[in-house]
């Protein structure tokens, strides 16, 4: 048994006597505490004890609940710097996820992509519900898709379409085919309309040869049933609007001229029908467009006239469409190109008059054209002679240029689409061929040849030698 000495305050403890058979316990001492200190409830145990020594829990309680403090205040910086420095975290893992697409599938990054992309997402991309072909090629995917959905106006965000197509898994289910499109609907609406069914279409072929003028491409439509107007189309093609002229920068037409001579000759596929529907899906736009393409894919930098030969493109393309309705062969064409360029220039006194038949048969069939309805422009037969004697062909003024009997220098404006044959050869014509030749006149049978002279006296021989005095 131990036994302590009873004190009252201010009283220093007694020491009592020790009996034999009693045992005292001594505490040990402590220099560092003092019993009358005050030490918070964190240090103490239960009976008011330090908690520092064996089996006491009270400083696990006090580390738990310093951690706890420790992640609330974290958390709380955390979050305010988040959200004052949101805009520049989003626009960060936004770019980095765009070059990392594999993450647009994490959650946080995802909805911070949905916010950077807003609107975009739900909004319809225009307010025009005609529908329009769209075609899927076999192996497209939805990054080879949204440039030509932008530019066909069925969306106003690849970044929106691509995200799109991520979240529903659209690459592995697109199939190829012709889809039923408008410019009205929403990124979500598309997708579903490129994942429906494809539609049937019927096409019809048209093919525009070398040397024919606008009225006939218009008279030959006229023949093919097909979806695309011919009213439209010779409206597009004679006035082009300012919005067709701009996306063809290289095209070098002077003002209030027409597209002839750059609705380059090729075949051309026309849609007939899609799907039994009534919905336009190939416009005169769409084919005068195709045409002007075809004419910059082949014909390319020759477009960019060097400058010593002295003339504009536009003059180079007039001068070959006279070659294309005069020449046959490939190797006269340069010949011919020669002959005009030494009238044009004035060689041995010629007052620079062509005398090209082809262009005063155009004039011609222009005044024949504005007397007959449209509809029947298919029934008319273009480039005939008119039976007497072309130096007497009278003329509107409007159309006096084309009459190269009475009217010297260069026409107008081309009077027909030329070959790339007959462009390279106005642009490289043969001036100097035996002293320059003047004049030629197609030998009959001849497949296709024409006799060359230098002087008139020569010419006039041929005439009568091939029957034509």
């Amino acid at each position: 048994m131990t036994f302590r000495g009873a004190s009252r305050p201010n009283d220093r403890p007694q020491a009592r006597p020790l009996e034999p058979d009693v045992s005292i316990r001594r505490e040990p001492s402590n220099p560092r505490r003092d019993p009358g200190r005050y030490e918070p409830d964190w240090r103490r145990t239960s009976n008011g004890r330090s908690g520092r020594g064996r089996g006491s829990n009270g400083g696990g309680h006090g580390v738990l609940r310093f951690l706890l403090f420790a992640l609330v205040l974290a958390a709380l910086v955390v979050g305010t710097m988040f959200t004052v420095l949101r805009p520049i975290v989003r626009s960060a893992i936004v770019d980095w996820a765009w070059e990392n697409p594999g993450s647009l599938r994490i959650p946080l990054v995802g909805d911070l992509i949905r916010e950077d992309l807003g609107s975009a997402l739900t909004d319809p991309a225009g307010g025009d519900s005609t529908k329009a072909e769209f075609e899927v090629a076999l192996g497209d995917t939805a990054a080879t898709l949204a440039p030509r959905l932008l530019g066909g106006a069925f969306i106003t965000s690849e970044r929106a379409f691509l995200f799109h197509a991520i979240e529903t898994d659209l690459n592995p289910k697109l199939k190829a085919g012709h889809f039923l499109l408008h410019h009205s609907m929403t990124v979500d609406e598309v997708t579903q309309a490129l994942l429906g069914a494809p539609i049937q279409i019927s096409t019809e072929v048209v093919t525009f040869r070398e040397g024919l003028r606008i009225e006939q491409m218009t008279a030959l439509l006229q023949t093919v049933p097909s979806r695309v107007d011919p009213q439209a189309f010779y409206e597009l093609a004679t006035n082009p609007p300012a919005t067709l002229l701009g996306d063809y920068p290289w095209l070098d037409l002077p003002e209030g001229r027409s597209l002839e001579g750059y609705l380059y000759p090729a075949t051309y596929t026309l849609i007939v029908d899609a799907g039994g529907g009534t919905a336009s899906v190939t416009t005169a736009d769409d084919l005068v467009r195709a045409m002007l393409g075809k004419f910059r894919e082949v014909v390319g930098d020759l477009v960019i006239v060097p400058e010593g030969r002295g003339m504009t493109f536009y003059e180079i393309l007039t001068l070959a469409s006279i070659v294309e309705r005069e020449a046959v062969l490939d190797e006269e064409r340069p010949i011919i190109a020669g002959v005009y360029q030494n009238r044009l220039n004035g060689l041995r006194g010629t007052a620079r008059i062509l005398n090209a038949d082809p262009t005063v048969f155009y004039a011609i069939d222009q005044l024949a054209l504005a007397e007959l309805p449209f509809d029947q422009w298919q029934l008319y037969s273009f480039w005939n002679p008119p039976g007497r004697a072309l130096a007497g062909v009278n003329v509107p003024p409007e159309l006096q240029g084309y009459q190269t009997y009475q009217t010297g220098g260069l026409i107008p404006g081309p009077i027909c689409t030329p070959s790339l044959e007959s462009i390279e050869a106005a642009l490289a014509p043969d001036t100097e061929l035996d002293g320059g030749y003047l004049y030629f006149v197609a030998i009959p049978d001849g497949a296709g040849k024409h006799a060359f002279t230098k002087t008139l006296a020569e010419h006039q021989a041929n005439l009568r030698k091939y029957g034509y005095l």
